[in-house]
């Protein structure tokens, strides 16, 4: 059985196609209701955006002719499963004169693709890592 590709007409996936959508542990939509949240039947990883749904979205933009969009969805999928510490690390590492050479941006950008499979993300590091010292922002300032 092929996949349906998604396109313009499936957005909003809630409204248009609440069959795809799922929860982190496969409950689908119409099961996510007040009274299963008062009953202990679902709980906060029921209502996290899941990386499916965002890997649905950026199907959606693309076929919209939305590139960019697309892109940020696919990085957003990735980083669904990273704590959010590593998250905040990586983001301070990125800000001018934080990091004090690039291989601290080189190790993160390891880890992400080692420990996470965020292989776009990883990228975007070791990119960031290669024009900050192109353009000297490694300088410790604080």
């Amino acid at each position: 059985m092929t996949k349906k590709t998604l396109g313009i007409a499936d957005y909003p996936l809630a409204e248009e196609r609440p069959d795809l959508v799922r929860s982190a542990r496969g409950e689908p939509l119409d099961a996510l209701t007040l009274e299963a949240l008062e009953r202990g039947e679902i709980g906060m990883e029921d209502l996290r955006i899941t990386p499916e749904a965002l890997r649905q979205q950026a199907e959606i933009a693309r076929a919209a002719g939305r590139e960019t969009l697309a892109q940020n969805f696919e990085r957003g999928a990735e980083l669904v499963a990273i704590p959010q510490e590593l998250i905040m690390q990586a983001y301070e590492l990125l800000r001018p004169g934080r990091a004090e050479n690039k291989q601290a941006l080189l190790e993160m950008a390891e880890r992400f693709r080692r420990d996470y499979a965020a292989k776009t993300i990883a990228t975007f590091l070791e990119e960031a890592a290669e024009t900050y010292e192109k353009r000297g922002l490694f300088t410790y300032r604080f």
